[in-house]
């Protein structure tokens, strides 16, 4: 199975912190966050990725076409045509990446068309290039199987925006930074789709997933909902991206907790 990833969208309200490139390669830690999405999935043996590229596409693929000369060590001799000896033994991902621009100035649903040619007549998974989650990706998958249904989504409880005090009188007992709340659920991405999702989407620009193309699944009884009670959190904004690299540089990254805690 393929998962494609949102990667287009321009990412005004953290701009202060990826002014230079674009949403999907804001780091955590030493990778950008769209690598962590696919650690996500490559954890769960879905290693084919289609990434819809938009603004600033062509940083995210000059990261991918030259991935292995970014994170091995190599010694390139310039005196015999630029010949290329690399020294590190690890494996690298089993990663298969197809970048698609998808426009500009596409909205989600559009790019979601637009990339059709690369997933085919099968089912795919789906999610935006800026929110991680220790996720089963396992047990999604398998409801989405046993319902049915054209597409499921992942619903979570909102992250706080503030810290959360415990207070006895006038004395805090206890803070916790960023709980998820219990306001109710909220779309989270980690979608299963069926083929027959591509028949709700179209190729205006204007079309966007999560309006008229999840009202009109809801309405023919072809949305379901997945609940993932679990860590979820996006980077939407400077503080939350302050927050994942703490976690991460803690060792205690919900998403990837072995990965975060090995030293570096």
């Amino acid at each position: 199975m393929k998962a494609v990833i949102l990667c287009g969208g321009k990412g005004t309200r953290i701009r202060d912190i990826s002014e230079d490139m674009p949403k999907p390669m804001v780091p955590i830690g030493s990778k950008p966050i769209v690598e962590h999405i696919m650690g996500i999935y490559g954890r769960h043996n879905v290693n084919d990725f289609v990434l819809c590229l938009g603004y600033k596409g062509s940083k995210i693929k000059e990261y991918f076409a030259n991935y292995r000369d970014a994170v091995l060590d190599f010694t390139i001799d310039l005196g015999r045509n630029g010949t290329v000896e690399y020294h590190d033994q690890r494996p690298l991902p089993p990663w298969r990446v197809t970048l698609a621009d998808t426009g500009l100035e596409a909205m989600t649903g559009c790019r979601i068309k637009r990339i059709q040619r690369y997933i085919g007549n099968e089912p795919f998974m789906l999610t935006y290039g800026d929110g991680v989650a220790d996720i089963d990706l396992n047990a999604l998958l398998a409801f989405h199987r046993a319902h049915g249904k054209l597409v499921t989504l992942t619903a979570v409880r909102p992250p706080s925006r503030f810290g959360e005090l415990v207070v006895e009188g006038q004395r805090v007992v206890d803070f916790q930074e960023k709980p998820q709340t219990m306001e109710g659920f909220i779309n989270g991405g980690f979608f299963v789709c069926e083929p027959g999702a591509f028949d709700y989407v179209s190729d205006d620009e204007g079309c966007i997933w999560e309006r008229d193309p999840l009202q009109r699944l809801a309405k023919d009884g072809q949305l379901m909902m997945y609940v993932h009670e679990g860590f979820w959190m996006p980077m939407d904004t400077a503080r939350e991206f302050e927050y994942l690299n703490k976690l991460w540089h803690s060792g205690r990254a919900p998403w990837a907790p072995t990965e975060s805690a090995r030293p570096r």
